[in-house]
């Protein structure tokens, strides 16, 4: 919110509450310190107004529709009673004050969030208890229907004794279900909207907190990751860029990793995300999110939890020293979650496609084999049937695939949204595969190094550490930031932050493993 001059100054409102000063004026309305004459006490008034004129000219059901939306929300927020909530005293309707209600709030006499950031970024242990604070008036709100759209720090209110307070709610009421003014314009700022709600997806409680993830972000780093040069590019980097893992982030790291995911169901719930904000809070790095659930017996198409993908033409032997039994596959889940046994292996294969991805792929083979062993020798090969339709041999289809490594680096040649679909995949893959021909597909979901919702075109390497990933990408004339990366493949969240970036000749992020 910009800063005001001194228009319309001594205006009364309501015949009660006399305006002093602009304080601010934005793209959702202009706050005003003002004095409510009948109490004797110094107020901020808000005329809540529309973003984008469009909307109410010449309309007066829109206007009509508008107003009673706005009325209802700052009702609904009245009722709160929250510590970091701003309080709002009363509500002036539309009437010969103007056309649109007045909101009287508390005067928090501090500064924004906003403000204290350009001294410089926060402590992590200090922002996390401030997303702590933040997170409680977002839950609040929640309960009470009401969702924010706007979590930034400009729309953080600092008390003085440095808690925060969450205002600004208007653009909840204004924005509807859509991102978009009729002009054009952005209703919110870019760099802080949730992925979904650029695609104008309904408000959900997960979109906000995604919001938070990137206050506390900035708070922790002092610059937005998805800010670009024109408002366009922003929301494009918010659609599909990934998130550049923070530096200075701390024990805030896990949390930042959990929180800023594309998939809204993979964000932690507000319960665990108030736990993992207590354990940075306190500098002690967050537990591990829950366990996947094994998959069911009777589910053949879902293979465990990121084992390693190998070509069903040579199985792999197993361990030495383990027993030459085959597993069936809810014995396969077991062995997995309690660390029992040898190493689990399934195999893929799709008939009449010569598609190697490695991951459980969200859902898209159409038909798969799992099969876990631990017999050093291969199974035997079926006979085919008369009636059988077996496809015809092709060189990807009998070319036995690396599996990626479980810990190790890889050289990231490409991504693609798993929202895409596979044709844009196979196209993307086909150019790749013009310059590296071994070049293979994962799934970022199966490691959660890796932000989820995207396939993943890669080189598995071996490579020594990231830098070793990044000569591979330059042998390759593939050395974009978006096109080249070295990632570590794990299952920990907190390895999200080993992304080494180009230029080769001097990388950036973690290029090595401690």
């Amino acid at each position: 919110m910009n800063g005001g001059g001194e228009h319309q100054v001594h205006r009364v409102v309501d015949g009660r509450f006399e305006l002093l000063e602009q304080l601010g004026s934005g793209g959702m309305g202009t706050v005003w310190r003002a004095r409510d004459l009948a109490l004797h006490r110094e107020v901020a008034l808000k005329e809540v107004r529309p973003p984008d004129p469009a909307l109410l000219a010449g309309d007066p059901a829109a206007s009509r529709v508008l107003r009673e939306r706005v009325m209802r929300e700052a009702r609904a927020l009245a009722r709160l009673n929250h510590p970091h909530v701003v309080t709002i005293h009363h509500i002036v309707d539309a009437g010969a004050d103007g056309p649109h209600p007045w909101l009287v709030m508390e005067l928090l006499p501090g500064r924004t969030l906003q403000d204290r950031l350009e001294q410089g970024p926060l402590a992590p242990q200090e922002a996390a208890r401030m997303g702590r604070e933040i997170l409680s008036a977002l839950r609040a709100a929640h309960a009470a229907g009401i969702h924010h759209r706007d979590v930034k720090p400009a729309n953080v209110l600092l008390r003085a004794d440095g808690s925060a307070v969450l205002t600004d709610f208007g653009i909840a009421a204004l924005a509807g279900s859509t991102a978009l003014t009729s002009t054009g314009d952005v209703i919110g700022s870019p760099e802080y909207m949730a992925p979904e709600r650029v695609r104008g997806a309904e408000d959900i409680a997960a979109s906000d907190f995604w919001s938070l993830g990137m206050t506390l972000y900035v708070c922790v780093e002092g610059v937005s990751p998805m800010r670009r040069g024109t408002t366009l590019a922003t929301l494009a980097a918010v659609l599909d860029d990934p998130v550049p893992p923070p530096r200075q982030a701390g024990p805030l790291g896990p949390v930042l990793a959990e929180l800023l995911v594309r998939d809204t169901a993979a964000r932690p719930s507000a319960e665990r995300l108030d736990a993992l904000l207590a354990d940075a809070a306190s500098g002690r790095l967050p537990a591990p999110p829950p366990l996947p659930v094994p998959p069911s017996p009777t589910r053949t198409d879902t293979p465990p939890h990121h084992l390693p993908t190998v070509s069903s033409q040579a199985p792999p032997p197993a361990r030495p020293g383990g027993p030459g039994i085959r597993v069936p596959l809810i014995g396969v889940a077991a062995v997995v979650a309690l660390g029992l046994g040898g190493l689990g292996v399934y195999a893929l294969t799709r008939p009449g496609d010569g598609t190697d991805v490695a991951g459980t792929g969200g859902g898209t083979r159409s038909t798969a084999t799992v099969t876990a062993t631990a017999d050093p020798k291969p199974p035997p090969t079926p006979t085919p049937t008369p009636t059988s339709a077996a496809p015809t041999p092709t060189a990807a289809s009998t070319r036995a695939t690396p599996p990626p490594p479980t810990d190790g680096w890889i050289a990231q040649l490409a991504s693609v949204p798993l929202s895409a679909g596979r044709s844009e995949l196979e196209e993307r893959r086909t150019a790749v595969r013009a310059q590296v021909p071994g070049a293979q597909v994962l799934t970022s979901d199966d490691y959660r190094s890796l932000s989820p919702g995207y396939w993943v075109i890669y080189a598995p390497g071996p490579f020594a550490d990231g830098r070793d990933a990044l000569s591979f990408c330059a042998a390759h004339d593939r050395t974009s930031a978006n096109d080249c990366i070295g990632r570590w493949l794990s299952d920990a969240p907190v390895d999200q932050v080993f992304q080494c970036r180009p230029p080769a000749t001097n990388p950036t992020g973690r290029c090595t493993r401690p």
